[in-house]
């Protein structure tokens, strides 16, 4: 699985020897928590297959969903950076395994990879750029521009390598990534669909354009 990452390519033979004696796979059923707001930060995440959210459950009761990660994306390099606990929730939306990479290598490789060293430097601004317009989205925008940016994000180049133009994924999926009911991502879909940017059939999404998609409603 490694092989087929978008960091490891670049890795020596040694380095990636060592990325891969530090990572184990793990099956998350879904519902089930990949990781948990509040725990030691002791794993890099990387989606092999499957889906999850990243989201954060307030005492409130409300939940705040930031975004998807589908398969071939990698996660809480943040997290792994600062000394404090887990900031979020992922919690998997369907059955998915995961590459779980230990904290002892990822900063191994942080120390001794100048090619590992740029990949996580353009993963953090790139993650920044789409919290913010994610942010932005949520505090500005009408709920079709919401249901629009969160399937756009499932399709990030540098944040979902590999990902095509069709993403298995329900109205009720996408409805837990933009904060929305089923119902209401049902109409959003139709609108999104008349103005030409996706084609929605049951069980996936197939994106006509990704540019439109990110910029409606803005």
């Amino acid at each position: 699985m490694l092989r087929r990452t978008s960091w490891a390519s670049s890795l020596s033979a040694e380095d990636f020897s060592r990325a891969c004696d530090g990572t184990c796979e793990r099956f998350v059923e879904a519902g089930g928590f990949v990781c948990r707001k509040g725990a030691p930060v002791e794993h890099w995440y990387g989606v092999i297959d499957g889906l999850a959210k990243m989201s954060s459950d307030w005492a409130s009761g409300k939940t705040a969903s930031y975004t998807g990660i589908a398969a071939g994306g990698w996660f809480g390099e943040g997290s792994m950076l600062k000394p404090e606990p887990r900031r979020y929730d992922v919690i998997a939306l369907r059955d998915s395994h995961v590459a779980c990479m230990k904290r002892e290598t990822f900063h191994w490789l942080l120390d001794n990879s100048i090619a590992f060293n740029r990949f996580i430097i353009n993963q953090i601004n790139e993650r920044l750029g789409l919290f913010i317009g994610l942010l932005e989205s949520e505090r500005l925008a009408d709920v079709d521009a919401r249901v629009a940016r969160a399937i756009a994000a499932l399709f990030h180049p540098v944040l979902q390598p590999g990902i095509e133009s069709r993403i298995a994924i329900s109205q009720e999926e996408i409805g837990y990534l933009a904060g929305v009911s089923r119902q209401r991502v049902n109409r959003s879909m139709q609108t999104l669909e008349k103005s030409g940017f996706l084609v929605a059939k049951y069980g996936g999404v197939t994106v006509l354009d990704l540019d439109g998609l990110r910029r409606f409603g803005g």
